[in-house]
């Protein structure tokens, strides 16, 4: 909500939201409220459902569906818990079509956001028929393989819903060509799409790079790095950012390159995430057991080669991106990854940036930055190496054009082109 609150502040365009704190559910009373200069409509969902739908279908299926994170000799386990989650999913997404049918004017508009609302077009259509409803996916998308995993009946309706609204936007359009597959080979046609990816609010994170929180920070990052260069990774301890296959291309590096010991240092920034999921609870203690290993394998007293910050402190992250030589951007597959525009925007070394193909930003930004597999650890060793050993002239000349390429796009030009498809059915 907040990277999208200034596009549609001081508009007469109302925010519709779960609510999922006390506070928002006695909001949620109040009817339609003015935040933060937005029209806010928070809806009181039923907490089981609410748990069902979000924790359940979203985050432990949809989730790892889309970024292909399970392992399928295990999981996802579809039993009658799991439909009953789904038909959970189901009145979730019935909600929020009946809110909006029972407010928007007439004649309507609606951008709908993400996995978590697939089925909201066809239930609002049978209401409001004279309402126009786009669909934006801020994930990858699952092609038919993995969609298969789901019950037929399930994905079938899945993708029908999503279907049902005139157009549906994805952030790449490998993306996009993945949604249309899965809709051929599942419901036997190709729905209406389009591609626009977002981009960084540039001023505002120039406003945070400027502020005094971030030149305390980058000042506090100056007087224990010194001299060294230093590899920075800027995300979520999250399974599909890839932390633990960046961890170890690290480690490979410094076994390969004894001349780089003392000389580098590694800072991985990752705040908790879905820490309610077991598998996400392994996760960060795998990381953060596996960046004790590289410090004892190669630290001395005076040098501590892996730094992990579990703390999600905004300007703290972005004054390592105003500080890095080189920007790790590796997932197993992203949706779009605004990091990798971010940093280029305001960084001040010139860093060069390595970004795993999967990310959906690399479509805007392969050639200026290092390409890697992102299950291919001797790769990214290397492509650590070579990042780190660019001559000056080079490293200028590449940061140069990722800033130029991060900065073609606005968060209105994303915005317009939901309006545009609309318009254009």
């Amino acid at each position: 909500m907040s990277g999208l609150a200034p596009m549609v502040a001081g508009t007469d365009t109302t925010w519709f939201a779960a609510a999922l704190s006390e506070g928002d559910r006695i909001a949620a009373s109040e009817g339609v409220i003015e935040s933060d200069g937005m029209l806010v409509r928070t809806l009181a969902i039923d907490p089981k459902v609410l748990r069902l739908a979000y924790d359940v279908v979203c985050n432990s299926m949809l989730w790892f569906l889309h970024h292909g994170l399970h392992d399928l000799s295990r999981r996802p386990v579809i039993d009658a818990g799991w439909h009953q989650a789904w038909a959970s999913y189901r009145v979730y997404n019935r909600s929020f079509a009946i809110a909006v049918a029972d407010e928007a004017p007439d004649n309507s508009t609606v951008l709908i956001q993400d996995y978590h609302l697939a089925l909201v077009a066809p239930m609002l259509r049978d209401r409001r028929p004279d309402i126009t409803a786009v669909h934006f996916s801020h994930t990858p998308f699952a092609p038919p393989m993995q969609m298969r995993v789901l019950p037929t009946e399930v994905a079938v309706e899945l993708l029908e819903g999503m279907a049902a609204h005139h157009s549906c936007g994805f952030h790449s359009r490998r993306w996009a060509d993945d949604f249309e597959a899965s809709c051929v080979d599942l419901i036997g046609r190709r729905p209406r799409t389009f591609v626009s990816p977002l981009a960084p609010d540039a001023d505002d994170i120039g406003r945070v790079a400027n502020g005094a929180a971030c030149n305390q920070a980058v000042a506090d990052i100056d007087a224990t790095i010194g001299d060294r260069q230093l590899i920075v990774r800027v995300d979520r301890i999250e399974l599909s950012k890839n932390l633990l296959r960046g961890i170890r291309a690290y480690d490979t590096l410094l076994a390969r390159r004894p001349d780089l010991h003392g000389r580098v240092v590694f800072r991985a920034l990752g705040y908790p995430s879905r820490e309610g999921l077991p598998e996400y609870l392994a996760y960060r203690q795998e990381v953060v057991a596996l960046s004790e290993v590289v410090n004892r394998r190669w630290g001395t007293d005076d040098w501590t080669p892996m730094e992990l910050d579990l703390t999600d402190d905004f300007p703290r992250s972005v004054a390592h991106l105003r500080r890095y030589d080189v920007l790790l951007v590796n997932p197993i597959r992203d949706g779009l990854n605004l990091v990798a525009k971010e940093g280029p925007i305001v960084n001040e070394r010139d860093g060069t940036l390595v970004l795993s193909r999967e990310a959906g930003i690399h479509d805007e930004l392969e050639g200026a930055a290092i390409s890697v597999n992102p299950y291919d650890i001797d790769q990214q060793a290397n492509a650590l190496a070579e990042a780190l050993d660019r001559a000056p002239d080079h490293r200028a000349e590449a940061a140069a054009e990722l800033r130029r390429r991060a900065l073609q796009r606005t968060p209105a030009d994303w915005m317009a082109d939901q309006i545009e498809a609309a318009r254009s059915f």
